[in-house]
């Protein structure tokens, strides 16, 4: 019994160092809790086999030897190609689309993968010829032996238990990234792929029953109040702050205009008073009994505190900057700064130099990469594990960039060049308000779903042309009087080499001459057919006399990850190891008539706050309340946060594993936060980043915009 258990438990423990040195390298893990779930998991496989008999005595073995570890080298190939371990919510929501999308990018994987998948195999490749040689058998079971398996399998959860009580009790961190901060990522790098398998099942499994005696349903008519002038209510939770964002005035003399962290308000953190009469908070007017009396649950009643004390933000200089005006919203497929080069992208040059021009901005990668990224540029929300955007179909969503200018009376289109179905698209956007229409049907049926395919040039390429794509689409709305349209480009998408990238290839003579890898030029060369694209779209507006009244505003939906860190680093031409500049981005937000005098952003500021800052540029009534981002050009600190709860804010890079501050300094080289007064701040800002957290995760769990658009108390309801 205890060979045919050392066997199967050390197998276990050979995939996890495997995986890890694979995936990792010689990053610090911490195995005990693997240790555990491996001795417990190790008696369940040996008990099965004992009690067998015959022929399945045999596949029941073998089966405790095969299945884990095939399962942790597809992890391992999936690890290497998306940074990100395979969820059930991955498998379950995209599986089939992938095979069709992404077998390259698998093939590739495997065979980059290939030394550690060799040994990851190699035990269980040997394992029938040891039997033989040492005529090992497989024992039917005695009753001793039953119960001496339980016994290890006892030994195995109350280890597994007993290691997150001590967690907990501790406050240690790998407690908070398992069980309340679920970062699928920082546990398969600290506690090793069983413990990710386990704690991904024990989540889905949670989430599978919340929804299924969920209270709240989709539903009820999307409705966007005006701007509430009453009082705001106090009480940021993010108590230690640097004010900050201050725009510089429209008017001003200076050639350029400059968003700097300026000190703004009196003593007491109010407005001057000459500015009382302009400055208004950012917010419904809500019934906040009525919200409260709605809550039926902890998460709804957080919620509802949450809201109800948050201090809105303001208006301010730029409120209402592109009143009326057209709005094309990009986001642009494995974008990077370095994709904008002056001669080869000369488009993206010109529009990422002029208009704003954002010095501190910073695209996070989420764990379903391209979908979270749209979720939070689309949403200004954080995601809530994988598939933030497909489980957001189910919930109202009025207070996304559609909902606003259906208000004014202007429809909203949104265009992709790939499958109508992929990432649920086809149920995501026009959730969001959009009439989306793709190039290409899916697996959706033709009678249903033929409509909304946009018939384009060589659609079936891959990955398909951002400039066909604008082709096909722009005539369709371009001679409105107004519109809102977004786009999903898919021309920058992995793998960035001239066999198996479509855009690549079609672009290669204009890099040929380049001093630099084939990788790097093949991103660059694949990102020259979005320059293209830009520049289709610029001159289709002039022509059509909309360019002087249209805003155009793209961003990346995650940095190249699939590139290797080294081409990446050729491309940046610097060490991307430091703190977060890996995830530093570009943000083009322009319009024409800024090219002369663009304004410069000095702010940290990321992906999350381009809805909200839109909304006020635009000079929509919104509540600022009602989103994790911030408006970038509002009063207080910029804070961008990532995937694993590391932020950056004006005045700090703090790293979560280690505990690890940079902070950011003054032109007379002091750091901006005094020492005495860098641990409360850090305080503040951790709570700060967990409390973004809960709100987006609370919010799509439980609908919860349903409940705030009930309690709107409409600008012309009896006083």
């Amino acid at each position: 019994m205890f060979l045919l258990w050392s066997t199967l438990a050390g197998l276990g423990l050979w995939l996890e160092i495997v995986y890890h040195f694979g995936g990792f390298g010689w990053e610090v893990f911490n195995p005990i809790y693997a240790v555990f779930l491996i001795t417990a998991w190790a008696a369940a496989g040996t008990l099965a086999a004992g009690l067998a008999r015959g022929r399945v005595k045999r596949i029941v073995f073998y089966g405790a030897v095969w299945l884990p570890l095939l399962w942790t080298a597809v992890q391992l190939v999936y690890l290497h190609i998306f940074r990100q371990p395979l969820l059930w919510e991955m498998l379950f929501r995209s599986g089939q689309d992938a095979l069709a999308n992404y077998w390259r990018e698998a093939l590739q994987g495997v065979l980059e993968t290939l030394p550690s998948l060799f040994w990851l195999f190699l035990p269980a490749a040997l394992l029938p010829f040891a039997r033989r040689m040492w005529n090992i058998p497989l024992p039917q079971f005695t009753s001793l032996q039953v119960l001496r398996t339980l016994a290890l399998f006892a030994v195995g959860c109350a280890g597994s238990f007993a290691v997150m009580g001590i967690g907990k009790s501790a406050g240690l961190d790998y407690y908070e990234e398992y069980h309340e901060f679920y970062d699928p990522l920082t546990v398969a790098e600290e506690m090793g792929v069983a413990a990710t398998l386990q704690g991904d099942t024990a989540a889905h499994g949670r989430r599978f029953l919340e929804k299924l005696f969920s209270s709240k349903g989709a539903g009820g008519a999307s409705y966007v109040p005006a701007l509430s002038q009453d009082v705001a209510q106090e009480g940021s939770p993010f108590a230690v702050t640097v004010s900050g964002g201050n725009p510089a005035a429209r008017g001003q003399e200076s050639e350029n205009a400059v968003v700097s962290q300026v000190s703004g308000g009196d003593e007491d953190g109010g407005q001057p008073e000459e500015q009382e009469d302009v400055i208004r908070p950012q917010k419904f007017s809500l019934d906040y009994e009525l919200l409260h009396q709605l809550a039926d649950n902890d998460h709804q009643a957080w919620l509802a505190d949450y809201i109800q004390n948050q201090t809105p933000v303001t208006t301010n200089d730029y409120t209402g900057l592109f009143e009326g005006y057209n709005l094309i919203f990009l986001t642009a497929e494995g974008f990077s700064s370095y994709a904008i080069d002056e001669e080869l992208t000369p488009t993206l040059y010109r529009l990422a130099n002029s208009g704003f021009v954002f010095e501190n901005y910073y695209v996070p990668l989420w764990q379903t990469s391209t979908s979270d990224g749209e979720y939070v540029n689309m949403t200004g929300l954080i995601p809530d594990g994988q598939h933030s955007m497909f489980k957001s179909s189910a919930n109202l969503m009025p207070y996304a960039l559609p909902g606003f200018f259906a208000g004014e009376g202007v429809e909203s289109y949104a265009y992709h060049n790939n499958s109508l179905s992929y990432y649920d698209r086809y149920l995501t956007h026009p959730n969001l308000g959009y009439d989306f229409k793709a190039s290409k049907l899916g697996d959706l049926e033709e009678a249903t779903w033929g409509g909304k395919v946009f018939a384009m040039e060589d659609p079936d390429q891959w990955p398909a042309s951002d400039y066909n794509m604008m082709v096909a689409t722009v005539p369709e709305y371009v001679g409105k009087e107004r519109f809102h349209v977004y786009y999903m480009t898919v021309s920058g998408h992995m793998n960035y080499n001239f066999k198996g990238n479509a855009m690549s290839a079609k672009n290669r003579d204009a890099v040929a001459n380049l001093e630099m890898s084939d990788g790097a030029k093949a991103y660059l060369a694949c990102n020259i057919e979005l320059d293209k694209a830009m520049a289709y779209l610029l001159e289709q507006l002039a022509q059509a006399g909309q360019l002087e009244k249209t805003v155009i505003c793209l961003s990346a939906d995650h940095y190249p990850y699939a590139m290797p860190i080294e081409q990446y680093e050729e491309l940046a031409g610097r060490d991307l190891s430091e703190g977060k500049d890996l995830f530093r981005n570009s943000l083009i937000l322009w319009n024409v008539s800024m090219e002369e005098n663009p304004v410069y952003v000095d702010k940290v500021c990321g992906a999350m706050d381009l809805l909200p800052t839109l909304l006020n540029l635009f000079g929509f009534d919104y509540d600022s309340r009602m989103y994790a981002g911030r408006d970038i050009f509002s009063e207080g600190e910029g804070m961008v946060i990532f995937n694993n709860r590391d932020f950056v804010t004006d005045s700090v890079t703090f790293i979560e594993k280690g505990d690890i501050a940079t902070w950011r300094q003054d032109d007379q080289g002091n750091d901006l936060i005094p020492d005495g007064e860098k641990e409360a701040y850090l305080a503040a800002a951790r709570q700060e980043v967990k409390d973004r957290y809960n709100f987006s995760a609370y919010l799509l769990q439980e609908n919860y915009y349903a409940d705030v658009a009930a309690a709107v108390i409409p600008p012309d309801a009896p006083q």
